[in-house]
């Protein structure tokens, strides 16, 4: 890999990390248009710590209250009534999923889910379910001549059931496509959970998966020798601060906007990959040069 393929990628990234539109997925195609060899899941999996750090800063005080709220909880059985202590616990529990999945899949997310043909459908797929959820959102919020506008649920609200929900949701996103944002902020949506509300669990509770994934990943690279140490590195800065500029972006973006340029860029851009593919023009598998 390249400098110049690091940048790009690490920009791909952070641009594309919180946004609900799939970074795995973008960075498969940005090699694929670019002619570049596939970065690989390993690639992905560290140049997320980059982006996960953007999340440990712009939410530092957040995780700090649910930190020491939910250690005081291992032994003072009162504290686990607190809000933020619970909020801890459900972290971990909606964790549960992705970590059973990803390692039970690891094979396949590293081959078969790479395949652009799945990524397009899931694109397309996830795009029209996002859009879904936010207009019955928006519809429940408003009301109507004939309803009456429906209180929405906020943090506090999360229950075990809805965190398991939440995590299976955002196990749906270790296929290339889908995404971690999309996936759970769809689910809260759909549970009657706010967009801010819904958005920021999904930050939250991506930070254990995506850290555990990431350093799994160093270490197997480091055993392996099979990443292009500099450039990988120089691209998760990129990420990092990519990646925060774009946190603090789409947190007022989704207080008063809809998702909906999302979906329809999800839909086109799924529709585009169709037709390369279907052309020839571009090949479906990491492991062919692209076209």
């Amino acid at each position: 890999m390249s400098w110049f393929e690091s940048l790009i990628l690490g920009l791909v990234q952070g641009l594309t990390e919180f946004l609900p539109v799939s970074s795995s997925a973008h960075l498969r195609l940005t090699a694929a248009f670019s002619g570049w060899e596939d970065p690989g899941a390993a690639f992905t999996a560290i140049t997320q710590i980059g982006t996960e750090t953007a999340v440990l800063i712009y939410f530092r005080k957040d995780i700090g209250r649910i930190l020491f709220a939910w250690s005081r909880s291992l032994t003072d059985k009162e504290m686990r009534r607190d809000q933020d202590a619970r909020m801890g616990w459900l972290v971990i529990v909606g964790s549960i999923p992705i970590g059973v999945l990803g390692v039970t899949l690891k094979d396949q997310i590293e081959g078969p889910f790479r395949d652009l043909r799945l990524t397009a459908a899931m694109l397309i797929g996830m795009g029209i379910v996002l859009g879904v959820a936010d207009r019955l959102a928006a519809r429940a919020e408003s009301g109507g001549r004939h309803r009456v506008a429906a209180p929405r649920k906020e943090l506090g609200d999360l229950t075990v059931r809805d965190g398991l929900i939440y995590g299976v949701c955002q196990a749906m996103a270790l296929i290339p496509g889908v995404s971690r944002s999309g996936a759970t902020i769809s689910g809260g949506l759909f549970m009657g959970y706010r967009r801010e509300a819904a958005a920021r669990y999904s930050f939250l509770l991506a930070i254990p998966a995506v850290l555990a994934s990431g350093l799994f990943e160093l270490k197997d690279a480091a055993d392996g020798g099979h990443v292009s140490w500099g450039p990988t590195l120089f691209a998760t800065v990129i990420a990092f601060v990519t990646g925060y500029a774009v946190i603090a972006w789409f947190m007022k973006f989704i207080s008063t906007k809809s998702f909906m340029p999302f979906v329809w860029y999800r839909i086109a851009l799924g529709v585009v990959i169709i037709v390369l593919v279907a052309t020839g023009a571009l090949s479906p598998h990491a492991a062919e040069s692209a076209g």
